[in-house]
């Protein structure tokens, strides 16, 4: 991973192969053109003030996420300057948004592939800033190459990025670094696992590596595999794992600080791979199904995360991992499960499968009595449908803690929505033969999913669910921070809200 300082190094004399600078775009009230960010000054100077005219007639605008690239000017040790769009200007004595900046960041270190070392001249103005380009480097440097030759088919990543403007010294510069370092680096441990073939990453793999990166960090496991799976009654896991060679998986990861005044529960779908099942899904639906496990993986970079930054709260991380295949053992639809709760299921459809196994490990974390528990789960098109592929959707069973969820996600720079749980739409679930159904009405599909789920959170149990299906699995181009594949959707805001309930701030 790409390797960061802090430093206060005059941008003349430093030793770098490329200056990243902030450009933003003109106002009617100044030049049309392209306005030179604070930050670049010296860069600025070297051009007799005449840098965002240089930048003007290379076409750059200051459009968020334009990027222009000029020989750096005479004098200076770096042979490129690298500037990079910042969009509107903020308002008078305000700073940019962290997300710009993380954004920006995010541009630039991708772009800067196959580059040694790059200098961060963007407009800094305090600690949180900081921080935000340093995820933002650390996030847009990804790239997911285990399965390729690097010789021929790509450059490594930038190596390493100085950013200029902080305070190497400065406690809160050095947290906001920390931080950034440990939320960035599981959070691109979690896209390797959604970009791992399912080949390599069944639910006994995904456990495995579970287990080395918990003993790593203090953090405590238990893995149940099949045996123990039906000795405690778990129906919705042992059903979804049914048609598959490769059993199903509980990992319960557990993070305790003895200062811990709050308990958190987290809860993630990890279908490691989704055929669908006998409700097999068509060609056209299923190429990138080995992502349908990234719910777990945002629960288990978070809750190491949590443990890395040593916050004062416990946090619980709960992955329900199986494979949903098709073959003479598989669900079938019309089959009943007994679920973990003693609740039983009809399943009208394999294919929505998620919540099944959902719905074992809600009931898992209930039982601890939690202060909240909140779930993760690329669980509906319907979502998608409803949000687009960048936006999750957060519903609960309580609404100031929804509002809580969807203002962490903002501030972290998540995309997010509330969503409704209708209670209309309980009754379409009903089942002749067993207590609830898998399947309601079609309209509404990711509503009625989430007021499935909800019958498997504990009486007087905080609760809430993200479905983050459309911005898990990136299949278009790059853009930000955010690379072609697994994004790491959710991981952030989970972190953020474990830190609210470390400061007793989470509602």
């Amino acid at each position: 991973m790409t390797a960061l300082t802090l430093s206060t190094a005059a941008v003349p004399g430093l030793r770098a192969d490329a200056i990243v600078i902030g450009v933003a775009k003109g106002t009617a009230s100044k030049p049309a053109g392209p306005v030179v960010a604070p930050g670049a000054e010296a860069v600025d100077q070297a051009y007799d003030g005449g840098l965002a005219g240089v930048l003007e007639t290379l076409g750059a605008s200051g459009a968020e996420g334009e990027v222009t690239k000029l020989p750096a000017p005479a004098g200076f040790k770096a042979p490129l300057v690298v500037a990079v769009g910042l969009g509107a200007q903020p308002g008078k004595d305000a700073g940019y948004d962290t997300e710009v900046l993380r954004r920006a960041a995010g541009v630039a270190a991708r772009t800067l592939a196959g580059v040694k070392k790059a200098a961060f001249a963007l407009p800094l103005t305090d600690a949180a800033d900081a921080g935000a380009v340093a995820e933002g480097v650390l996030l847009g440097a990804y790239t997911f190459d285990a399965y390729k030759d690097r010789g021929k088919n790509g450059k490594a990543p930038l190596a390493e990025a100085a950013l200029l403007g902080g305070k190497p010294r400065d406690k809160a510069f050095k947290a906001a670094l920390e931080r950034a370092v440990a939320v960035a680096e599981e959070l691109n441990r979690a896209r390797d696992l959604i970009n791992t073939p399912p080949n390599d990453l069944n639910p006994e793999a995904f456990a495995a590596v579970a287990q080395v990166a918990a003993k790593e960090h203090g953090v405590k496991v238990q893995v149940l595999d099949e045996k123990a799976l039906v000795k405690g009654g778990y129906g919705g896991i042992l059903g979804v794992g049914a048609g598959s060679a490769a059993g199903p998986r509980l990992v319960k990861l557990s993070y305790t600080s003895s200062k811990a005044k709050k308990h958190l529960a987290l809860v993630g779908k990890g279908i490691t791979y989704d055929s669908g099942g006998i409700s097999l899904k068509p060609a056209g639906h299923n190429e990138t199904m080995k992502c349908d496990m990234s719910g777990a993986a945002a629960v288990f970079a978070a809750v190491v995360a949590a443990a890395r930054l040593g916050l004062q709260v416990n946090v619980t991380g709960w992955l329900a991992l199986a494979e949903n295949m098709p073959s003479g053992s598989a669900t079938r639809p019309g089959d009943v499960l007994r679920m973990y709760s003693g609740k039983t299921v009809e399943v009208l459809n394999t294919d929505a499968e998620g919540r099944l196994v959902l719905a074992d490990a809600l009931w898992a974390a209930s039982q601890e009595k939690p202060d909240a528990i909140v779930d993760v789960a690329t669980l509906t098109g319907a979502m998608v449908l409803a949000l687009g592929d960048r936006t999750f959707g957060i519903m609960a069973n309580d609404d100031a803690f929804r509002s809580a969820v969807h203002e962490a996600a903002e501030e972290v720079g998540e995309p997010a929505w509330q969503m409704p749980l209708p209670e209309h739409l309980r009754k379409g679930m009903d089942s002749p033969t067993a207590d609830i159904a898998n399947m309601g009405e079609r309209m509404g599909g990711g509503l009625v999913a989430g007021l499935f789920l909800r019958e498997f959170v504990g009486e007087g149990i905080t609760w809430a669910h993200l479905d983050i299906a459309g911005p898990a699995f990136n299949e278009g181009a790059p853009f930000g921070y955010t690379p072609k594949g697994g994004t790491g959707s959710a991981v952030r805001t989970l972190v953020r809200l474990a830190e609210l309930a470390a400061s007793g701030d989470l509602a």
